[in-house]
């Protein structure tokens, strides 16, 4: 095994190639979990993984529930699978918290001040409405806790991670907060040991060929605890030695076939930002190129896997102009399917028409 086998590997397990998906909350369950906090480039990540979706049916399935959105594992946001939702908090919240910690202290920020808010936030969302940041911290500060915008952030943050709020369906544009019992069933907890084995076996199945680095960098835990669910789910899983690196992955009866066409990846994908070593994704010249974003920070293309190119999007009424910056030289086929992939984005966010620039 290569990087260019890694990198066709993880193009099929990752549903980018040949994806055998319809639905977003199946889609987002198979993943484990989904960066999410550009929400736009969040939806087109799902759709680019789904077979004939919209921006709107991805937004439809995130706002009936199937697909809770909230910061959990590494402190960001993530679309988590509501069925998974609560036992990854319970395994990945403690971590996030401490990583919290020294912003917390100085924004004055403790047990006793979130006991407060969590119950209010949870009284003003008990009945199910569902209320955007700022209508729930205008209650806050007439309960008397003062905020500014990063107090309030961190307000918002910690009622996640304690399982009081989790994402209801947009108001327009407005993101909206909605209680979290109110949107995710019940479940009986795991224990410590088997969430770390879920959590690994789900990102080895979807992820995979990575290693245990790469576990610890997309869970968020410590790598003792990567260590342990790695060895927990290792006999499950093929494994590879790559340049001193030891690989687990699903086996499959042969490699799979890639073709050299474009593919417009969006901003923080999975496919790049889900590993720690992200060498197999990127030549060291691409990644060094301040134009790539390192193939997470910007919309990237990729050709079998490999980061070529940046893109940036301006919608217009009819049509989505692409402008795309070359960070390698593209092969023929990859240059004459652009256009193709463009189109693609363009019909997943409603427009007729793509502009190459």
């Amino acid at each position: 095994m290569n990087l260019t086998d890694i990198a066709a590997l993880r193009l099929a397990n990752q549903q980018i190639l040949n994806t055998r998906f319809t639905d977003p909350a199946e889609l987002v369950a198979w993943m484990g979990a989904v960066q999410s906090q550009d929400f736009a480039m969040a939806k087109w990540a799902l759709g680019m993984r789904l077979k004939k979706a919209t921006d709107a049916s991805v937004e439809q399935a995130i706002d009936a529930g199937g697909i809770i959105r909230t910061h959990i594992m590494r402190p960001t946001w993530h679309f988590v699978a509501k069925e998974d939702v609560r036992w990854i908090m319970d395994l990945t919240a403690p971590h996030v918290y401490k990583l919290a910690g020294t912003m917390y202290r100085q924004l004055k920020l403790d047990d006793a001040v979130f006991k407060i808010t969590n119950d209010l936030i949870g009284k003003l969302l008990a009945d199910g409405a569902e209320l955007t940041r700022e209508e729930v911290i205008a209650e806050v500060n007439r309960a008397g806790i003062e905020t500014d915008n990063l107090r309030a952030t961190h307000i918002m943050f910690q009622a996640e991670l304690d399982k009081i709020i989790c994402n209801g369906a947009r108001r327009g544009k407005k993101f909206t907060y909605a209680l979290f019992d109110k949107k995710v069933p019940a479940s009986a907890p795991l224990k410590r040991e088997e969430a770390l084995a879920a959590l690994a076996r789900r990102y080895f199945i979807s992820h995979g060929p990575a290693t245990v680095q790469d576990f610890a960098w997309w869970s968020g835990l410590s790598l003792t605890d990567s260590k342990f669910g790695f060895e927990a789910v290792r006999a499950e899983f093929e494994a590879a030695n790559v340049d001193g690196r030891e690989y687990l992955f699903t086996a499959m009866a042969e490699l799979p076939k890639v073709n050299g066409k474009a593919i417009l990846v969006p901003a923080f994908d999975e496919i790049t930002i889900g590993y720690a070593d992200r060498s197999a994704a990127m030549d060291e010249a691409v990644a060094q190129n301040p134009e790539s974003g390192g193939g997470i920070f910007k919309p990237v293309v990729m050709v079998k896997g490999k980061v070529m190119a940046a893109w940036r999007r301006t919608e217009k009424k009819d049509a989505v102009h692409i402008e795309l910056s070359r960070l390698a030289k593209l092969p023929v086929a990859a240059e004459n399917s652009l256009e193709a992939a463009g189109s693609a984005y363009a019909r997943f966010i409603g427009k007729k028409n793509v502009v190459l620039q």
